[in-house]
């Protein structure tokens, strides 16, 4: 079975996986993005940005990049990777947050990143839930943490999630708009794996 061929309540009947929908960030800091990302999404404006490839290429992996540079090169990023648990739990992934290892292989999953289809934010949250949980097995085979985090997104709007005992979908959407305010959630999230490292 693919990652996106779940729904939340297959996640539920068969895993046990409960949702809620909850405030998952307070007092975020808003980061304020550098030139060169703010001229790479100008690009992007000026261009038939229509799709997945499109905002995978020019919208997403710039936002990525500059989190990565911004965090000393603290986590890789996988694009269009598969991560396969077992004969339910795979499939591709649009993008894989990974704490850098300096491994070829997806090591320790700390985020998924999924483009939504056809323009629909809410299709991709079943999809994105389930390789939350892919990469928490994962993560849990190799003693890893067991918290992981998960975003949807249009290009524009993003939502965010968190997986621990259960899926917690953000009540807020965020919105590349205010790009600041985005980079700033990324980056409480990047924080939190960093401070943990330090314990």
């Amino acid at each position: 079975m693919a990652y996106s061929e779940f729904t939340l309540s297959k996640l539920e009947e068969d895993y046990g996986l409960k949702n809620q929908i909850t405030s998952l960030f307070q007092n975020l800091e808003k980061l304020e993005p550098s030139n060169a990302l703010r001229a790479a999404l100008m690009t992007a404006q000026e261009l038939p940005v229509k799709s997945e490839k499109a905002k995978s290429e020019l919208i997403v992996m710039p936002i990525l990049l500059e989190l990565r540079e911004r965090n000393s090169k603290y986590f890789t990023i996988y694009s269009g990777d598969n991560l396969n648990i077992d004969e339910r739990l795979k499939g591709e992934c649009d993008f894989i947050l990974s704490k850098d290892t300096k491994s070829f292989e997806v090591n320790y999953p700390i985020l998924q990143v999924v483009e939504a289809k056809k323009n629909d934010i809410e299709i991709g949250i079943p999809q994105c839930a389930a390789q939350m949980l892919g990469a928490q097995k994962y993560n849990e085979k190799k003693g890893n943490s067991p918290i992981v985090y998960g975003c949807v997104t249009t290009g524009d709007d993003w939502i965010f999630m968190r997986l621990d005992k259960q899926i917690e979908i953000d009540t807020r959407k965020y919105y590349l708009g205010n790009l600041a305010e985005l980079l700033g959630v990324f980056q409480h999230i990047i924080q939190q794996f960093k401070n943990n490292d330090r314990t």
